[in-house]
């Protein structure tokens, strides 16, 4: 990795993603920075872990996986989220007031942001005041030319349309799933809730760079104003889905800031999607 290697940062909730048999490190922020620093990112978390043993593995769970970070130990839990597999799909408990939910403002941290590439983040670090505050102060720092990725990552109930156009004023490009195009689409004042009208309304209303639409195992979609990529989902034999929406967002942003063109970054992001969803958690070698 050299010195000019694109600085791809994540902002959120990093935790411990509880399976049925073992606990991983997830969150995703935190597994996009991995998936980025594994294409050839200098990859950056920001985030919150409690002053307990969680927090203190988790902590060297991120160094041994070579996830560079800025992260707090704060009086909070570290945070949790226990997860149900159902033929691999994967379904989510968020245990609330944990430690990413109070991520403190650092001087460090505004100076990591004023230099990065690109950031990612999503509305479920929103759900806290404190987070909240921080991560807005955090987006401002950034240069107008870089990527503000908006991970929507819709979880229930901790979103409102009140705060998701917000978050869309505040980003240049979106990330979606087709479940959650739906929700959004009186947003982007679209005349149908089909995920593609709902990704145009979105790229025009809000001036957006890029919307990718991932829609699972069928097919994926990143729409610019210059025209869309498509592609088809590779069938895989599955073992879980933790991580792989997070996984392609951190592969396409490394490969598109390297200079790929739009079908080739796109491709990158389908094919590490893919092998993530053959291995179990969101961190496969």
């Amino acid at each position: 990795m050299s010195d000019n290697s694109p600085i791809v940062v994540g902002l959120g909730e990093v935790l411990w993603d509880e399976l049925p048999t073992q606990k991983r490190p997830g969150g995703a922020p935190a597994n996009v920075v991995y998936h980025a620093a594994r294409q050839g990112a200098r990859g950056c978390l920001i985030s919150a872990v409690g002053k307990d043993e969680s927090g203190r593995e988790l902590l060297a769970q991120l160094q041994a996986h070579g996830v560079a970070c800025q992260v707090a130990q704060v009086p909070y839990p570290t945070g949790r989220v226990e997860v149900t597999l159902h033929n691999g799909a994967a379904t989510y408990r968020i245990v609330e007031n944990s430690a990413w939910d109070h991520i403190p403002f650092t001087q460090e941290a505004a100076q990591l942001m004023a230099q990065a590439d690109a950031a990612c983040f999503g509305s479920l670090a929103f759900r806290s005041p404190d987070t909240a505050h921080t991560l807005r102060q955090l987006l401002d720092q950034m240069r107008p030319q870089a990527l503000k990725v908006l991970d929507v990552n819709l979880r229930p109930p901790y979103y409102s349309a009140a705060l998701l156009q917000d978050l869309l004023g505040r980003c240049n490009a979106l990330k979606l799933n087709d479940e959650e195009a739906p929700i959004l689409a009186p947003l982007a004042g679209a005349a149908s809730s089909d995920p593609a009208d709902v990704c145009r309304g979105l790229l025009a209303r809000y001036g957006l760079r890029l919307v990718i639409l991932t829609a699972g195992a069928r097919y994926s979609e990143i729409y610019t104003p210059a025209g869309v990529s498509r592609l088809l989902t590779p069938a895989v034999k599955v073992a879980d889905t933790v991580g792989a929406g997070d996984s392609f967002t951190g592969a396409f942003i490394t490969a598109f800031l390297q200079g790929q063109t739009l079908e080739q970054a796109h491709r990158q992001a389908v094919q590490t999607a893919a092998y993530v969803c053959t291995r179990p958690g969101a961190w496969p070698e």
